[in-house]
């Protein structure tokens, strides 16, 4: 058995104007800062085996408070990148329709059939996070895992391991907030969600 306490990094600057953020690597703001911050003084009073984090800035430097309360190295792998919002990456939604009016259409009714155009499947973006999740539950069979991550990617985790239609993540996980912990226990190849958007502070 190991719990993943699964955390989506701090506010960035791309928040107010809601662009998507994918492989663009964006700064924090000052309230993503103090997001991470409160992650660590959280983790400060937990008992965590290892802290993973995607290798995007955002993603890092949220996690690295944690690892530092804990005395831990982060585990940096790839596999934990956000999904690649291609021609999408960086634009709000209205600006998408006016770049791409039909294909964006199209994603907001099947998100996973139909993704952003230039940008991955979504199925392999999950494939490639799960893996990684199972890999770090061989090395950690009764551990607990920190993992700093974003939020499509998660969405369509939690899907995938608890059985949702991928194509639902947008309406089943409509949000996963910023520095807040969705704890998920991996059983036995089965799959728990034991809390969402659980506040840290």
């Amino acid at each position: 058995m190991t719990d993943f306490l699964l955390v989506r990094h701090g506010e960035t600057v791309w928040h107010a104007a809601n662009r998507y953020a994918g492989r663009t690597d964006v700064p924090l703001t000052e309230l993503g800062r103090r997001q991470a911050a409160d992650l660590g003084a959280w983790a400060a009073g937990q008992h965590l085996d290892a802290v993973l984090c995607s290798p995007l800035t955002r993603a890092r430097l949220t996690a690295e408070p944690a690892a530092a309360a804990l005395g831990l190295t982060p585990w940096v792998d790839e596999r934990l990148y956000e999904v690649d919002f291609g021609r999408g990456d960086g634009l709000t939604r209205a600006e998408m329709a006016q770049a791409f009016p039909e294909e964006l259409a199209a994603f907001l009714t099947d998100p996973v059939a139909h993704h952003l155009p230039g940008g991955e499947d979504p199925a392999a973006a999950a494939g490639r996070a799960i893996d990684c999740l199972e890999e770090t539950a061989h090395k950690l069979p009764d551990g607990r895992v920190l993992v700093v991550a974003h939020s499509t990617l998660l969405r369509l985790v939690l899907c995938a391991l608890l059985g949702i239609p991928l194509a639902r993540y947008r309406r089943v996980f409509p949000v996963l907030r910023n520095g807040a912990l969705t704890e998920l226990r991996l059983r036995d190849g089965q799959a728990a969600l034991l809390r969402l958007n659980a506040p840290v502070r």
